[in-house]
This record gives C-alpha cells, sequence and structure tokens, in this order.
C-alpha cells in the first residue's frame, strides 16, 4: 500500500504538554499559531507516564493532547517512547539495562540506555507500541511516526554476545571462514567453538576510547554491524506493528550526530518512509559542515528529508552556548530546506522547567512572552515558510557530483594502528566536500552501494576498506568514461580488514595507474612540499604515499624529504574515463588547485559563474521550475552575483532581490 506524503510543509517541533498544567495547553497553541507553527511531536519520552506499571495503560492525558492538537488542526508527528524506559522495568527486568564498553551494568536513569537484545525490553517496547497503534492508527491528523529517539549506543552484554555469535554464523557458515576472514592465527586467536567468541570491549580484544583502538578489527568492526543491525530490527519491529494498524501514515526515525558512528545510516535508510534528521552544529562548526550532513540525508534516499530537530536559540549541551545573532537562526534553518529539508521543527517548543534540558532553547522561553527577539524571528520564519513552502515541498536537488562516505570504511579507517595515531575520517571527507560546497557545485553524499553511473564525478577520499565488487565497479564506471578520485589510505583492506597482498590500492592499482610502495607518517606540525606541472607549490601533510607510475602521469612530485621528485598526485587515463590519486593529505589552498585541474579537465558546471563568499543551491520542483537558495552565511556583506541581478524574484519578499546581502540574510528566487 502507497505511502501518504506530508500533507504540507511542516514547521514546528517537540512539544511536551505533560510537563505543564493543562489549562496552559490552549495559551500554548494560540502562541504557536502565531508564529504560523502547524505541527507538533509529541509523546517521544512518556513511557512512565503511559504505563506507570507493567500492563496497565494510562492514556487519559494523550488522548487530551491528540484531542487538543486536533482541534487546533495540527499536524502531528506522534512518537512511541521506547527510548527511555521507566524505573520499574529497571528494577523488574535488569536486562533490560545496558553494559558499557567498560563492563558495567547500568541501573535506571538517562536515556538511550536499553539492551537491544533484552527479550524483555523487546517484548514490552512491542506491547506499548501495540497499544499506541491501536490506538490512535486511525487519526488522520498524525502524518508521521516516530520511532524510538535518535538511536545509538552499544551494549557488551552477554545476551548480546550470544545474539552476536548466532550473528556471525549466518554470515561466516562456518568457523574456518571466520577464522580466515579475521586472520585469527595471530596471537593464537583461532576460534574452535562459536561460544567462545566474547565481545570487543575493554576488557577483551579493544582498549582506548570506544570505536578506536582494537586487537583484531574483523571482530571489532563485525561487531559494530552486528549491533546497528540489532538497533534496526528494533526499529523495523515497532514499524511492523504500526503498519498493522496504519500502513499508510510515513514511518521515520530521528538520526543525529556528525554522523552518528555506531548507526549505518545507509543501511538503514531503505526501511525508513522519509529521512529525519537532527542538526544542532556545533558554536565553532565551520559552515560547510551542516550542509555536509543535509547533503548526507538527502542522499540517503535521494529525496527530500524531515529537519526534525534544530535549536531557536541554544542547546544545553556543548561547553560553550553563544546567542544565535540576528537573522542566524532563519538562515541555518533555511540552510537546511536549501539542501532539501521539506519541514523546519525545533527541539523544543516549550522550554522545560527542569531537567538537564531546561537551558536548551525554545520558541516559549521560560520569560512565557512573544516580545522576544527569538519568538519574533521563529514567527517570521513560520510566515515566510507558510509563503514559499508550497512552492519548495517535493522539490529535487540534481547533483554531478558524488562524494563518497561510507560507515565501513569510518570503522576501520579509525581503528587503523600504525602509520600514525592522527587518521580521522570524517575530516579528511570534510576537506574534499569543502571544495564543491566553496564552489557552489551540486553534490551528493553516496555510499558505495549507490549507482555511481549517474555523475561526472565521483570522488572517495581514504576508501580504505575496499569490499568484493567494490574495484571492479569503480574500474567499471571509469572505463565506461566515469571520472574518479581516490587519495592516500585507499585500497588496503577488503571487508574483513585483511590486507590486499600486491602493493596499494589494491584492486584500484589498474585503474588508478600506480601502485603505493610505502607511506611516511608526517609529524605532527611539520610538513611536505609539493610542485605541481604548473609550477604551483603545494603542501601536504598527514601523509605523504611513496608512488610507483603503472600508467598515470604526473600532476605534483613531493619537492622535500628523501622523496623529492617522485610522484605525489597523478592522472590516469583509462579506456572512455579518468582517474585521480592524491598523495597526501593537502591543505585547503592546495587542494582547492587539484580541484580545479579536475573540475575543467570534467567540464564541470557551478550554478553560479563568478567566485562567491555566498552559499548557491538550487533545488527544482515538479513543474521544472528552479528554486536558488542564496545564502549568507555571516560573511559580511556581499554583492548578489551578477547573473541574479536581473530576471529573478525573491519567493521571500514578492519583489526584485537585493543586490546587497548582509550577514545571515537569505534570497530565494525563481525567474520572472
Amino acid at each position: 500500500m502507497m505511502k501518504k506524503e506530508l500533507p504540507r510543509f511542516l514547521y514546528g517541533g517537540d512539544y511536551n504538554p505533560e510537563q505543564w498544567p493543562e489549562e496552559t495547553w490552549d495559551e500554548d497553541i494560540k502562541v504557536f499559531k502565531q508564529a504560523d507553527i502547524n505541527s507538533a511531536t509529541i509523546n517521544v519520552f512518556s513511557w512512565a507516564l503511559l504505563e506507570p506499571q507493567e500492563g496497565k495503560y494510562d492514556f487519559t492525558k494523550l488522548d487530551k493532547i491528540i484531542k487538543e492538537l486536533t482541534v487546533a488542526d495540527f499536524d502531528i508527528v506522534l512518537a512511541t517512547s521506547t527510548a527511555a524506559m521507566p524505573a520499574w522495568m529497571f528494577k523488574k527486568y535488569p536486562d533490560v539495562a545496558r553494559v558499557d564498553y567498560q563492563g558495567r551494568r547500568h541501573v535506571f536513569g538517562a536515556r538511550h540506555n536499553f539492551c537491544p537484545s533484552s527479550k524483555n525490553y523487546r517484548r514490552l517496547a512491542k506491547n506499548l507500541v501495540e497499544q499506541l497503534a491501536k490506538r490512535y492508527g486511525d487519526n488522520p491528523h498524525i502524518v508521521a511516526w516516530h520511532v524510538n529517539n535518535e538511536y545509538g549506543g552499544n551494549c557488551y552484554c552477554e545476551e548480546c554476545q550470544t545474539e552476536f555469535q548466532q550473528w556471525l554464523k549466518a554470515r561466516y557458515q562456518t568457523l574456518d571462514n571466520l577464522n580466515h576472514a579475521w586472520n585469527m592465527n595471530v596471537w593464537s586467536h583461532t576460534i574452535h567453538d562459536w561460544n567462545e567468541i566474547v565481545v570487543p570491549n575493554e576488557l577483551g580484544d579493544a582498549w582506548g576510547p570506544e570505536g578506536s583502538e582494537t586487537i583484531v578489527a574483523g571482530l571489532s568492526i563485525d561487531y559494530l554491524r552486528f549491533q546497528s543491525a540489532q538497533m534496526l530490527d528494533l526499529f523495523k519491529m515497532e514499524k511492523q506493528i504500526i503498519e498493522k494498524y496504519d500502513p499508510t501514515t510515513l514511518v521515520t526515525t530521528n538520526f543525529h550526530s556528525l554522523p552518528n558512528k555506531m548507526i549505518d545510516y545507509q543501511q538503514w535508510a531503505s526501511a525508513q518512509d522519509i529521512i529525519s534528521y537532527d542538526s544542532y552544529p556545533a558554536y565553532d562548526a565551520p559552515i560547510y559542515q551542516p550542509a555536509f550532513l543535509y547533503d548526507l540525508m538527502r542522499s540517503l534516499k535521494h529525496q527530500p528529508f524531515m529537519l526534525m530537530e534544530s535549536t531557536p536559540s541554544q542547546v544545553n549541551w556543548q561547553p560553550y552556548s553563544p546567542l544565535k545573532r540576528p537573522g542566524q537562526m532563519a538562515a541555518t534553518e533555511l540552510q537546511a530546506v536549501a539542501h532539501g529539508a521539506d519541514t523546519v521543527q525545533f527541539f523544543q517548543l516549550k522550554q522545560a522547567l527542569g531537567g538537564s534540558e531546561k537551558f536548551h532553547g525554545a520558541v516559549i522561553s521560560h520569560a512565557n512572552r512573544t516580545d522576544t527577539r527569538v519568538f519574533k524571528e521563529v514567527a517570521k520564519l513560520g510566515h515566510d515558510l507558510r509563503k514559499v513552502g508550497p512552492v519548495i515541498k517535493d522539490s529535487q536537488t540534481k547533483a554531478r557530483v558524488a562524494l563518497i562516505f561510507d560507515w565501513s570504511n569510518f570503522w576501520s579507517f579509525e581503528y587503523v594502528d600504525g602509520i600514525t595515531q592522527d587518521l580521522k575520517y570524517v575530516p579528511i571527507i570534510l576537506d574534499y566536500y569543502r571544495q564543491f560546497y566553496e564552489l557552489n557545485i551540486p553534490t551528493d553524499v553516496i555510499s558505495v552501494d549507490d549507482d555511481f553511473r549517474q555523475y561526472d564525478l565521483v570522488v572517495a577520499p581514504v576508501l580504505y576498506m575496499v569490499k568484493g565488487g567494490l574495484g571492479k565497479k569503480i574500474t567499471d564506471y571509469v572505463a565506461n568514461g566515469g571520472n574518479f578520485i581516490t587519495s592516500f589510505m585507499s585500497g588496503m583492506v577488503n571487508e574483513s580488514d585483511n590486507i590486499y597482498p600486491g602493493g596499494y590500492p589494491g584492486p584500484l592499482k589498474d585503474v588508478m595507474g600506480l601502485w603505493v610502495e610505502e607511506s611516511d607518517a608526517i609529524l605532527p606540525n611539520k610538513d611536505v612540499k609539493l610542485t605541481m606541472t604548473t609550477g604551483d607549490e603545494l603542501t601536504g601533510y598527514l601523509i605523504a604515499d611513496l608512488i610507483r607510475l603503472n600508467g598515470a602521469h604526473v600532476l605534483a612530485e613531493y619537492a622535500s624529504e628523501f622523496y623529492a621528485g617522485t610522484p605525489a598526485v597523478t592522472e590516469n587515463t583509462y579506456s572512455k574515463g579518468k582517474a585521480w590519486y592524491v598523495g597526501s593529505r593537502l591543505d585547503h589552498a592546495s587542494l582547492r588547485k587539484i580541484i580545479m585541474h579536475i573540475v575543467d579537465d570534467v567540464h564541470l558546471s557551478a550554478l553560479v559563474k563568478e567566485p562567491t563568499e555566498l552559499e548557491i543551491t538550487k533545488r527544482q520542483n515538479s513543474a521544472g521550475q528552479d528554486i536558488y537558495f542564496v545564502l549568507n552565511m555571516g560573511k559580511g556583506k556581499q554583492p548578489l552575483p551578477v547573473e541574479f541581478q536581473k530576471g529573478y524574484r525573491d519567493l521571500l519578499t514578492g519583489d526584485s532581490p537585493e543586490t546587497m546581502l548582509d550577514s545571515w540574510d537569505v534570497e530565494i528566487l525563481v525567474q520572472e
């Protein structure tokens, strides 16, 4: 059965009326309506109220909340409340609590504290969701079901260990296969019985911060795969129950973090009816970082997503939470819309009086007034979204460049022992994303399983793990006319983190036209010099690959260290396509020179002809109308590119666009 689409562009967020006297609810809703807020996410953390003791349900308050919102014509995002367990559950069933990386069983408190393998947790969650779906599944004002909340965090208990052993049996079939995959002759680790396998926590084959150090990488990576799969199985369990009673309403869960290392969102994407995402950029995060994450979320299903949470002002959990400057809130929310969001939703709609999030920003603050700066800005954004939302909703982003982000590479790359301790996956991926962001070239952020053929250029920095078949997929893509970039630390291991013998980059050697003999670790605060064949000087750091050519030609060579005069950046023509290899981590200005060479070679077009400090993106609606978002993300006064100064209309004002944009100004332009 087909799923219903969101009925309109949603503007709202998390509302927790159960924290307030019922007589305040009507006034809250009146205030929300003043800001053109049209939706509310409810029931996210209400399990203890809904089920005060096992099997005894009380929906009295939730019934009233849903009735209030329904009468007010709000669209409702109804959560299942399974992300935080009530106290009685811990007391009665201690196995529901997670065992952490240090081997400690948790007790009641906090949230995200359930064991995904606990049979008692699964049974109790199933029963609660059954009650909710049966009771509210026919309410037409519910436009999405919000399962659990921000899944994440691993468990290392005995139940998970048993389930992991069963998961491995299904994956490897025989112990010989498992021992070979994990290379278990090292350090006498050979497994002779499935029940000898133990979880890789700090007491066993892992040490240091979780996800960063391990003795057996194959074991630790498989455990991350297993935990992600266990959590996904929980999500699917809840979704299946909901769909029994409500088969047509969208079901989702909110993804979060930078990105959440413990959950493979690309593996989860197909189970989501729509992607939803919580965006809380740090105060000191570069502005291209949230843009990257929005592009990642959009690319998970190649369709618009929900911005499920953001903040109208401050957060409560960062070490420093400066106020958003005038105009900054709207600009950052519209940045998400520009990159594919079809909702703008806040946490929270009304600021809590107690608990750890009482200083987290909200639409209705502790002052409980509508003449505050934040409320006025929220209301203005609401008015703007009511005006432009129908034009924007369901419009698509067309990208000719794809950047590969892969969770197995994320996991395996940061488990590497040797060469240098400073190998961090996300910052290197962002090096390359930033280039296309600043050039205003639309970019999808895809998985290794996506179809490369729809792109003119595929960029895969530090593609350390190349699973079976991926090398051929890349080679075929280039041979058929595609263009491909990769870098140092690529093509080194298979999906079990075992080295490809015969030289790096393993299955990519032929298409890259080279092999890497050694990799030098550049010490902190040191660098290596490079010179392009054009004479331009470049600077590299972190890693310097010593490259042997096998058909490729040199774009840049090293100009310092004992390997001066040897290849550093190469280009290889392979059948109908080209492949480039970047042998060192280049600083921003240096990488720009390499990327510009490739952009020119591939004939990639930016959205604007002239260089600009403005962020410019484009969505296209079903009528074929191009919608340009022009955002000044805090850069001081910036001129509007000349090509937009005539023949365009700003959807926000209805007039011709202003030719000078101040910090945090936004224009949404269509041709007249």
